[in-house]
């Protein structure tokens, strides 16, 4: 499952670079994160750091519209850092 970030987003640049994928984007208002590239941190952390960061309470979701197995984050994870 890839990470959505809400609306309520207040752009306070916490999540951005802290995201070992570079996922995290400035959006036209808010920032985004790139479906392609988020894991989750699967990989990396034990839990997204996007989401330990971020100030706002419940800003970074679950994208209801990229869910992927925990396998498929892994695969994923392996393919972006050139592992396969």
């Amino acid at each position: 499952m890839a990470l959505l970030i809400k609306s309520k987003c207040t752009n306070c640049d916490m999540c951005e670079p802290e995201c070992p994928n570079n996922a995290i984007f400035m959006g036209e208002e808010i920032y985004e994160i790139d479906p392609n590239l988020c894991t989750e941190c699967k990989g990396h952390y034990e839990k997204p750091t996007c989401q330990s960061v971020c100030p706002i309470n419940n800003c970074i979701i679950t994208d209801p519209d990229n869910v992927e197995t925990e396998e498929q984050l892994l695969e994923k994870f392996v393919i972006i850092q050139g592992l396969a």
